[in-house]
């Protein structure tokens, strides 16, 4: 793609600058000038009135003979137990393969799996599953290889994957290895009534924008979710997939990463991703010992302890509890957050909790603008006096 712009049409009005994200336009003599850094998103051009901003894309070729069918959803696991965004992916794989009308089916890498019978039930039609002691642990080259020959083998249409550090690694290998595109960390999936294409939408520019995205010429489309943006399908009893067991015949049995050990987090109670109820502190808790009001309520609740990205960064709790947009996303019953002003990337990760509680001295905070219940106060004052309520009803 390339940009220029047409100096017999500009005017010089200067409209272009201000909507440019990247400062990346300038006029200069009544004309605008596009600098290096010009990534062309196009801003500038929707802005211009005068059509002097000119942006050339190469023609799109069409699919050609696209004989791909289904929808995947990579069944992740771990020591044997697949994890909890499979289910939600499984749900929201159901509505786009019947919007298609082509099959749902789960693929599972791993020995001795439990519970992928119970796929059926949450709506896969089918199961490819390679179960061998080589895949009991996460092998960056043999699980990317075993991926890769199935969908030249199988050629879906579409796959998604849950974004956890397992899908990250390695989802993206084989996107890069079959020419495809993929799009991470989507907080929407749709279908594209007219040409039936995968509508991937995420947040860019920090959260401030959300973008669609479609792969038009490659299969199959590739989506990573993060956990908890859909929420878990009800199982449907007697329902059964069929279970298509592979082999590794002629895959890699060597991988140049090895699993030495794998070290639990045992600063986590609870899981934050896992927990029905999160006590969350920010900056606003002033210094680490200040996480003991936090922890206290949490304890108290039963909860999960979350944190802003600003307490991350400042070193006063491990980097596991962080929720938001560069953290953990969460959908709890209750989400109680403690002097955290809600900046937009802290809000995609946990605004779609079911009651949120804000404690916060600043009114004005963004947090209020979501919460559903807020309380403008000394989170000092507030937080012990509330555990110790919790407390004396408890007896």
């Amino acid at each position: 793609m390339s940009i220029h712009i047409d100096a017999e049409k500009c005017t010089g009005c200067g409209s272009c600058e201000p909507v440019c994200p990247f400062g990346a336009i300038e006029v200069v003599d009544d004309v605008a000038q596009i600098k290096d850094n010009c990534n062309v998103c196009g801003a500038c051009q929707d802005a211009c009135d005068f059509d002097a901003i000119v942006i050339e894309r190469p023609a799109e070729e069409d699919a050609g003979d696209d004989n791909s069918q289904g929808v995947w959803v990579f069944a992740e696991q771990r020591n044997g137990q697949i994890k909890g965004v499979v289910y939600e992916l499984l749900n929201k794989g159901r509505e786009l393969a019947d919007a298609v009308n082509t099959e749902l089916c789960a693929v599972c890498l791993g020995h001795n799996v439990e519970g992928v019978e119970q796929l059926g039930k949450y709506g896969a039609d089918k199961v490819y599953l390679f179960d061998d002691p080589m895949l009991a642990q996460f092998e960056d080259d043999i699980y990317t290889q075993c991926m890769v020959d199935l969908i030249r083998e199988r050629k879906p249409r579409m796959m998604i994957t849950g974004a956890t550090a397992l899908g990250r690694a390695f989802i993206p290998r084989v996107a890069a290895i079959i020419e495809t595109g993929l799009t991470a960390d989507c907080t929407g999936l749709d279908i594209d009534k007219e040409t039936g294409l995968l509508l991937q939408t995420r947040p860019t520019f920090g959260g401030n924008i959300m973008a669609t995205i479609v792969c038009r010429t490659k299969r199959p489309q590739m989506s990573t979710v993060r956990p908890h943006v859909f929420k878990k399908g009800t199982p449907e009893p007697g329902r059964k997939a069929e279970i298509i067991r592979m082999i590794l015949d002629g895959k890699p049995t060597d991988s140049r990463v090895k699993l030495l050990e794998f070290i639990e987090d045992v600063t986590e109670k609870i899981k934050v991703e896992d927990a029905d109820i999160i006590v969350s502190g920010g900056r606003g808790l002033g210094k680490p010992e200040n996480f003991k009001v936090v922890e206290e309520l949490a304890e108290q609740l039963g909860a999960a302890v979350g944190a802003s990205r600003a307490a991350v960064d400042e070193g006063w709790i491990p980097y596991s509890h962080q929720v938001g947009q560069t953290g953990k996303t969460v959908c709890p019953k209750l989400y109680i957050a403690c002097g955290i002003s809600g900046a937009v990337q802290h809000l995609a990760g946990m605004q779609t909790s079911d009651t949120i509680v804000a404690i916060n001295e600043d009114p004005n905070a963004p947090i209020f603008e979501v919460a559903t219940y807020g309380i403008v106060g000394d989170i000092f004052e507030i937080v012990p006096m509330l555990t110790a309520k919790i407390k004396e009803s408890r007896g």
